[in-house]
């Protein structure tokens, strides 16, 4: 009789389970059966949005390009992004031209996204948008649209999304020693744009402070000695400038007057900006035949001895700068020579003053 009566509950418990996992599944299929039915029409190629002025966009949406994008990872429904879309026919678009439209379903980006939305708003690209610059970069036009993509998961594919707007820059990048190592051999541990100049908070890089923090931005690298030692590089290369006339005066204006300019010498002044050559280049603007020229920028009237006075970023030996590391090791041993000296004088002569003193209190207490 007991077995009897567990068979109906094991049916029913069954039934249930199944059930539920059809339901599960048809929630499941809902935002793919939304998103197939906008592909009806959106996944022609040749579909395209005319507006007022006659601008058009094109209005073929890639399945692939959408399933594989960060948001179709999440499964995602167009109405997400296209609430007043779902309705066919679409209602009329009110948007005086294509760029109009962009720049008002980005909006949409901002409400999904804070964190970013936020840091935007102070960036160069907002800046400039909000001096009537349409063209200015907004969420798109570095993402995609309908195959967006996180830039984390390629650093190529974050300096080709800035080749759009600043191809120019791009080709000069391309071909430094940086844009070689990052483009052509893949190397991640080279720097990229948003490295230098940010991601979603991308600053004006011709303020003063740009300018003066320049140095801190190339020593994330460069004084890094766990990620130089991989490339034979010493840290030298930022020590010894933070060290030189040129890096203590910058310092000083960064701590103390970060917004007021310095005429002295950043990293990009002599190695170059988005062109940077490697040292043994013959292009390089560092290499001895080159030097001159490249000092020349701020010393005009110098001769072509004056480069010779700079170490090149290495500290001075007997076997490099034999000169100047003799000077160097002179005033080594004669500063806290004459400073141990004059110490030393002080305090014998603060004890005699004191012990003479006594002496002679006591001496003239004895005579009374």
């Amino acid at each position: 009789m007991k077995p009897a009566k567990k068979i109906p509950t094991i049916v029913l418990l069954s039934l249930c389970f199944f059930i539920l996992v059809g339901a599960l599944a048809v929630q499941a299929q809902e935002p793919l059966a939304e998103n197939e039915q906008c592909l009806t029409c959106h996944s022609n190629p040749d579909l395209t949005v005319t507006f007022a002025d006659g601008s058009e966009i094109s209005g073929h949406v890639s399945r692939s390009g959408f399933l594989h994008s960060v948001h179709g990872d999440e499964d995602m429904t167009c109405g997400g992004c296209h609430p007043d879309h779902q309705d066919y026919p679409h209602p009329e678009v009110d948007a005086a031209d294509a760029r109009s439209y962009t720049l008002k379903l980005n909006e949409t980006c901002l409400d999904c996204h804070p964190d970013q939305s936020e840091k935007v708003q102070d960036s160069v690209h907002s800046k400039y948008l909000a001096d009537g610059h349409t063209e200015a970069a907004v969420c798109v036009d570095c993402h995609g649209a309908h195959d967006t993509i996180s830039l984390r998961e390629s650093r190529v594919a974050i300096a080709t999304a800035c080749r759009q707007c600043h191809s120019e820059i791009y080709d000069e990048y391309r071909d430094s020693v940086h844009g070689k190592a990052l483009v052509e051999e893949e190397n991640t541990d080279a720097p990229t744009c948003v490295d230098c100049h940010g991601v979603h908070q991308i600053e004006n890089p011709h303020t003063a402070q740009y300018r003066n923090t320049s140095p801190e931005m190339c020593g994330s690298c460069h004084a890094d000695a766990e990620l130089m030692k991989k490339y034979d590089i010493s840290t030298n290369v930022f020590q010894t400038y933070v060290a030189d006339f040129h890096g203590t005066t910058v310092t000083l204006f960064e701590r103390e007057s970060p917004d007021l300019p310095s005429n002295k010498a950043v990293c990009y002044d002599c190695h170059g900006i988005h062109n940077i050559k490697a040292p043994d280049d013959p292009n390089s603007t560092v290499i001895k035949d080159n030097l001159q020229k490249t000092c020349q920028k701020c010393h005009p009237d110098i001769s072509a001895n004056f480069p010779a006075s700079w170490t090149s970023h290495y500290e001075p030996t007997f076997d490099k700068e034999p000169l100047v590391a003799a000077v160097n090791l002179f005033y080594a041993i004669i500063i806290p020579g004459v400073i141990g000296f004059m110490g030393l004088f002080v305090v014998i002569d603060a004890g005699h003053r004191l012990f003479g003193k006594k002496s002679a209190d006591t001496k003239h207490q004895d005579e009374d």
